[in-house]
């Protein structure tokens, strides 16, 4: 059934806001209704179910600008993402201020439903697989996630690993000692950790080992009790790495297994623990995996743009 809804905006500002081109252009592309802008009246035409949903993308869109004195084309953006996904748009403002750790440089929030979901998981079972593409905070969450459990003492310490494999590389062609070699290969943790805790804390926290940051191969061995562990770059991991580090796991712990299986730089011949662990493991309970696409990218706009093509390329020469 075809309707006719009328939506008044009072404020001249915000007339001016929705009036940007993108903002209609990405409407009339999702939907089949008609949409326009009529003096300071947005009149939307088309299948009840569509405008229904063209409602609550204003009305969220209008929270938007009444919270943060703007409209970005990447607020506008999530929210068709949002529909797309037959997901509801009435959730994307209460996931967008969720706050996972007041981190030293801002607070690390939610970004989208797909966040929300791994926060969700990570929570509810010890072992999580975060497994797509980069730029989709994976690592970057898993890392605040860590530091919360650590701040309300459900764990005592924290163990980073990743590793030591990038295009082919080793150790042993790295200039300088041993912290100087693996540096390069744990720079993203140690990024993700200084805009979190001020200078001091982390040198505080390492200083004291109850933050680690090591490469993958250190952990043989060892059982880590107490403790929120975060393997990155998991991709990179071969299947008896990725047994190794999993049997790892003591009492009172808590691990988050970040991959790309699209960007593995292991040798040919060698067979990547990430890409199989899911078979081995589904049904198991406590252990869950989330799986994020380009849609989930929450880095410029152009990453996903960028994931998109190149996915294109590899689907064209199969």
């Amino acid at each position: 059934m075809e309707i006719k809804k009328t939506f008044l905006l009072d404020n001249i500002d915000l007339v001016s806001a929705f009036s940007q081109e993108q903002f209609f252009d990405q409407l009339e592309r999702r939907f089949d209704s008609t949409v326009i802008l009529r003096g300071n009246s947005i009149i939307t035409v088309g299948q009840k179910s569509e405008v229904e949903v063209i409602e609550k993308i204003i009305d969220q869109l209008n929270y938007i600008y009444i919270k943060n004195g703007s409209i970005t084309d990447e607020d506008l953006k999530k929210l068709i993402d949002f529909s797309k996904k037959d997901e509801d748009v009435d959730t994307y403002v209460n996931v967008e201020t969720k706050i996972v750790y007041n981190g030293y440089k801002d607070s690390v929030k939610v970004k989208n439903k797909k966040q929300e979901d791994y926060l969700s998981k990570v929570l509810n079972n010890d072992i999580v697989f975060a497994i797509g593409p980069a730029g989709t905070g994976k690592t970057f969450l898993a890392v605040a996630m860590a530091l919360n459990a650590l701040k309300n003492n459900e764990v005592s310490r924290i163990i980073l690993t990743r590793p030591a494999v990038e295009a082919g590389e080793s150790l042993g062609f790295l200039p300088g000692d041993l912290n100087e070699k693996i540096d390069p290969y744990l720079r993203p943790l140690i990024d993700a950790l200084q805009f979190m805790l001020s200078p001091e804390k982390l040198k505080s926290l390492k200083e004291r080992n109850i933050i680690e940051i090591n490469p993958l191969a250190y952990m043989r061995g060892r059982t880590l009790s107490n403790a929120f562990i975060i393997l990155d770059e998991a991709q990179n991991s071969t299947s008896s790495q990725m047994k190794m580090f999993l049997t790892r796991l003591g009492f009172k712990s808590k691990a988050i297994i970040t991959g790309d299986i699209t960007q593995i730089d292991l040798p040919r011949k060698a067979q990547s623990g990430l890409v199989e662990i899911e078979s081995i493991l589904k049904g198991i309970k406590g252990i869950d995996f989330i799986h994020f696409d380009n849609n989930d990218v929450v880095r410029h706009k152009l990453v996903a743009d960028i994931i998109r093509a190149y996915e294109k390329l590899e689907n064209n020469q199969k």
